[in-house]
């Protein structure tokens, strides 16, 4: 992908003035510390869904050990609402990943007017995320997490089903 395919470029050095360079180097560092708070924001949601998740799966824990809640249908239900939960989660990863790939690409295309190209030189270090053994991108190691607590909801369905 070219500069010119995102156009990414509105003036060019001549027609721009004197502060060219300053002003370019400004929004690189602006737009690089954006991507870098996209990860943090999503580092935010999903801690917010693992401490959701965790406090319901303890809670149904304790449902199935006490043996509150009857009949079973009342409690199975909101297993439908959790799958739909953990979807929703899988799906805010999901997005989260292609906006930072999104802002990655525009920081390589900036990187290349620029003298040095740290972001794009650690992502050829790390095999464009191809290699395992170098890399393994934290989204498609997220992406299991919601996976995982609706196979756990779909156990704890399960034994509330057998139990009841």
């Amino acid at each position: 992908m070219t500069t010119k395919a995102l156009n990414l470029l509105r003036q060019n050095r001549d027609t721009y003035g004197a502060e060219y360079e300053n002003h370019l180097f400004g929004q690189y560092k602006l737009y690089v510390e954006m991507a870098d708070r996209v990860s943090a924001r999503r580092m935010l949601a999903n801690s917010f869904f693992v401490g959701v998740h965790t406090t319901l799966i303890v809670a149904f824990a304790v449902l199935i050990k006490e043996d509150v809640v009857k009949p079973v249908w009342l409690i199975i239900a909101p297993f439908f609402a959790l799958m739909l939960f953990c979807f929703v989660w899988e799906r805010v990863v999901h997005s989260y990943r292609q906006l930072n790939s999104g802002k990655y690409k525009v920081v390589h295309l900036l990187e290349q007017m620029l003298p040095v190209a740290p972001y794009d030189a650690e992502w050829i270090a790390l095999g464009r995320g191809k290699d395992k053994k170098l890399y393994r991108p934290l989204t498609r190691v997220e992406q299991w997490v919601p996976r995982c607590f609706a196979l756990l909801y779909i156990l704890l369905a399960g034994i509330l089903y057998f139990k009841g």
